[in-house]
Parts: C-alpha cells; sequence; structure tokens
C-alpha cells in the first residue's frame, strides 16, 4: 500500500511517554510549596502538552505573574525527582523503529522544553530515529501551528502528507490550525469524548492499535 503520510509527528509526554500522573502531581505539590490553591486532577491535566508557563498560568488562574520563576523551579524539582521512574508506553520504542523503517519521517512537538526533550531523547534511546523536533521555548504553545509549520518547511513535506498525534485537544487544535490530519490517543491526559469533540480521523484507548492503524493506513 501506498504512504498516506510522509512525515508522523508525535506529542512527547502522555502519548508515548506515560507521563501525566506525574505532571499533575508535580503541578499540585509545587502548588502547596507556594501556599497556593491546588487544583483538582482533571484542572492539571487539561494543561499537559501547553507550555510550561501557560499550562501552570491555566492550572494556577491565582498565580501572580512575580511567582512564575518560583513556580517553574518548584514543579520542575517535584517533576524530575519522579523522572527516573518514568517510562515509554508498551511498544513505543517498536512502533517508532518500524515507522522509520518503513521510510516515514519522524518528529517530535511537544510542550517541554529543548533542555527537557533532548534529556528525554537521550535517555530513551528514541533520539536517533527522529529527524527533528520543536518545544516550546522555541515556538509559540500549542494549539498555535508554529511546531507544524516549521517541521513541515524544515522536512519539505506538505500540510496533506502530514498526521499529528497526539493525546490532548491542544494537539488537536495545532493540527487544525496547521491544516493537517490528527490521530488521538486516550490513554494519556485527556477523556475520549473531549477527544473525539475535536475532530481526529481515529482515537485510540491503546497504543497497540495505533501501532495497528498506522500499519495499515498511513
Amino acid at each position: 500500500m501506498a504512504k498516506r503520510f510522509d512525515l508522523v509527528v508525535f506529542d512527547w509526554d502522555g502519548t508515548l511517554l506515560d507521563s501525566a500522573a506525574a505532571i499533575v502531581s508535580a503541578i499540585q505539590a509545587a502548588c502547596v510549596d507556594l501556599g497556593l490553591p491546588v487544583p483538582i486532577d482533571a484542572q492539571a491535566r487539561h494543561v499537559i502538552g501547553l507550555g510550561l508557563s501557560d499550562a501552570l498560568r491555566s492550572a494556577v488562574p491565582d498565580l501572580e505573574p512575580a511567582q512564575y520563576p518560583l513556580m517553574v523551579e518548584r514543579y520542575r524539582h517535584h517533576y524530575l525527582s519522579r523522572d527516573h521512574e518514568l517510562a515509554l508506553f508498551a511498544g513505543a520504542v517498536e512502533l517508532v523503529r518500524e515507522l522509520e523503517a518503513a521510510g516515514h519521517l519522524l518528529a517530535v512537538a511537544t510542550g517541554k522544553s529543548r533542555l527537557g526533550l533532548d534529556r528525554a531523547l537521550k535517555v530513551s534511546g528514541l533520539g536517533p530515529h527522529f529527524h527533528s523536533s520543536r518545544c516550546a521555548d522555541e515556538c509559540f504553545s500549542k494549539p498555535h501551528p508554529q511546531m507544524l509549520e516549521e517541521l513541515m518547511a524544515e522536512l519539505a513535506v506538505a500540510p496533506e502528507r502530514t498526521v499529528m498525534i497526539g493525546d490532548t485537544t491542544h494537539d488537536l487544535q495545532m493540527a487544525r490550525n496547521a491544516g493537517v490530519d490528527a490521530l488521538a490517543v486516550s490513554y494519556g491526559a485527556h477523556e475520549p469524548e473531549v477527544l473525539l469533540a475535536h475532530g481526529p480521523l481515529e482515537t485510540f484507548s491503546r497504543l497497540e492499535d495505533l501501532a495497528a492503524w498506522l500499519r495499515h493506513h498511513a
């Protein structure tokens, strides 16, 4: 079967890396450190995928601008304290290798910082399999289309030959804003019904089902 997509772009947290719970916990712990109202799990989960400053501003609306640097520092402290416990979802490594072997260009578009993504790519061993990436401290935060637009320009791939895969509405909105198709996974941060409302081609509750769809349709 001829390839439908030349470029496959993955979100990282909640899509390839099982990190949503750790992010929620780190946001809540940082709020406790600063004596701020602690967001409920659903509120903290909703901001996953955004750039860190935008995420904290949304999750903690009472945060004063002068407190942003300290909030970021406390969030990173708590997240990195659990970083060694985090793992890729089962089958993620095999999926990435299979897509590369099939001739797809692969990229990452993430709300992580460049430092954070580079570290994650190195620790996971997946770095050599991705042809490019964009991070929240290099571009406008999702759902702005800049990350996808820059990746497509760099790799010389048209929007109709690109697909974005993510676990949040921010990923799906970014894809729509960039004029590319999107696939949603519901095992990460956002609930299936919320993802479906944003019109992905398909929504998958298991990574193995995503892999099967890509094998036969991408």
